[in-house]
């Protein structure tokens, strides 16, 4: 690493930002709140990648007056360094990041300011604690309002306004943006098959905090054989385990992952613009197409003798045993010390505490868009309803017009706007979608004040000239 090398990119970000006259002047007007404080224009709820993203390209468009909470401590924002336990990212290299269209916010240009044009070439796919530096600096270079250790509690309507309750007091504002990731869409899935007696000490699901060294010479189960199954089984392998044996329902692994098909400005910025039948068939499509594991994910287990792999093998029931886990398979008991539930995440509003007071509202698809029976999926009937700028919408009209002020940035999107909210690929197009939409709501709140604003702009551009006529100014400039 070369101090002389980071200090020319952050100058370089600095002249970009100059050179394009970013960010602009706040423009937007004050709303004062009930104690007659101004409210915030938009409070982002995250300050993780898609955090980041949104406060950003909000704050490109002008609209400054916002902040950003994240309940984790600096530099453990989202799952980089938790929960997300591959050892590099899904993604290629060569994606830009949350770029804005600026080559110096690019991922490349930080990493080769830091590690130079070799380690550039040398470089396979992306660590994830070098995309959590690489987001920690964005928000130290782009000057984020992130405060840390803040975690929102509850929203509810308010004079016009969104109160969000939070563990540092209420804060209110004109927009709330929940960049929450996938639990924040609803919560871990776990099959009702499995006993919740298992957890703590005999199961963790997959996106909960696992202490590996425990695992060390004891026998891990794991259900599932997705992406996430294998880098735990990788996990516990590496940490010592003496084995472990995954279950799959499917006879074979799937093969393709079709999503990284869909990874470009048309599925971007063109899904939410088909009628609701049109997305609902490619929702469906893709889900039913399942994803495989990454290879490198697969390569990294197979390097230990104790995995394996039991395909075409349904769970019947996962209960405590005398002394761990026993496991119900066909025609036998199988048995492990420690289960870890590898079953992904559940989109369900209704178990996210903060949106108890309006998730009864909101419109969700099976509400919106029945979908005919051989389409039916009840898993993804439960997303929400989405409109063009990511905001809830009402189940019934007119019930509740503060949705409209409530943009779900986080997974629970993806039925409504594709696979931009959540995934690195189309980040930064989600947060221009998402920026843009606000930006329009809050010119057209703000029409009057604006419009009174220009009228009283009377900046004389003649004043230098012999042709100034004070007199033709307009009355009060």
């Amino acid at each position: 690493m070369h101090t002389s090398q980071i200090m020319t990119h952050d100058a370089d970000v600095a002249r970009d930002l100059d050179w394009l006259g970013l960010p602009p002047r706040a423009w937007p007007a004050m709303v004062p709140d009930p104690d007659g404080v101004p409210a915030l224009d938009v409070l982002v709820v995250g300050a993780g990648m898609c955090g980041i993203a949104a406060a950003a390209a909000l704050t490109m468009k002008g609209v400054r007056n916002i902040e950003v909470l994240d309940d984790a401590a600096p530099g453990r924002e989202g799952p980089w360094l938790t929960t997300a336990r591959m050892a590099t990212l899904r993604s290629p290299k060569h994606l830009p990041g949350i770029a804005l269209g600026i080559p110096s916010l690019t991922f490349r240009a930080w990493y080769t300011a830091r590690h130079g044009e070799a380690g550039w070439a040398a470089l396979y796919k992306i660590a994830n604690a070098d995309w959590q530096r690489y987001l920690s600096w964005l928000q130290r270079a782009l000057a984020l309002p992130v405060q840390h250790g803040v975690a929102a509690t509850a929203i509810r309507p308010e004079g016009g306004l969104l109160r969000i309750e939070t563990t540092r007091g209420p804060r209110h504002a004109r927009h709330l943006v929940l960049a929450t990731g996938r639990l924040g869409a609803g919560g871990i899935n776990i099959p009702a098959f499995v006993d919740r007696a298992l957890w703590p000490d005999r199961a963790a699901h997959a996106a909960e905090a696992i202490d590996f060294r425990r695992l060390a010479g004891r026998r891990v189960a794991v259900l599932g054989a997705n992406a996430a199954a294998f880098d735990n089984a990788a996990v516990a392998l590496e940490h010592g385990a003496a084995a472990v044996d995954m279950y799959c329902r499917r006879a074979t692994l799937p093969q393709v992952n079709k999503s990284r098909g869909a990874t470009n400005p048309g599925y971007f910025e063109g899904w939410s613009a088909l009628p609701p039948d049109e997305r609902w068939k490619l929702l469906v499509w893709l889900h039913d197409e399942r994803s495989p594991p990454p290879h490198e994910s697969v390569h990294r287990v197979l390097k230990h003798p104790g995995f394996r792999l039991h395909l075409g093998t349904s769970i019947a029931a996962a209960r405590p045993g005398e002394e761990g886990v026993v496991l119900d398979v066909p025609d036998r008991e199988a048995r492990a010390d420690f289960l870890i539930v590898a079953t992904g995440f559940e989109v369900n509003l209704a178990r996210r505490p903060e949106l108890a007071d309006l998730a009864p509202h909101a419109a969700l698809w099976r509400d919106a868009h029945p979908a005919p029976a051989s389409l039916d999926r009840p898993e993804l009937a439960l997303y929400p309803f989405l409109g063009p700028g990511f905001e809830l919408t009402e189940r019934t009209p007119a019930t509740c017009p503060a949705l409209a002020r409530v943009h779900l940035f986080n997974h629970a999107a993806y039925a409504s706007m594709g696979p931009i909210a959540s995934d690195i690929p189309g980040v930064a197009a989600a947060a221009g979608l998402l920026s843009t939409a606000i930006v329009r709501a809050l010119f057209v709140e703000d029409r009057a004040a604006l419009q009174a604003r220009l009228a009283a702009f009377a900046d004389p551009e003649l004043a230098s000239t012999p042709f100034f006529a004070p007199e033709a100014l307009p009355a009060g400039a």
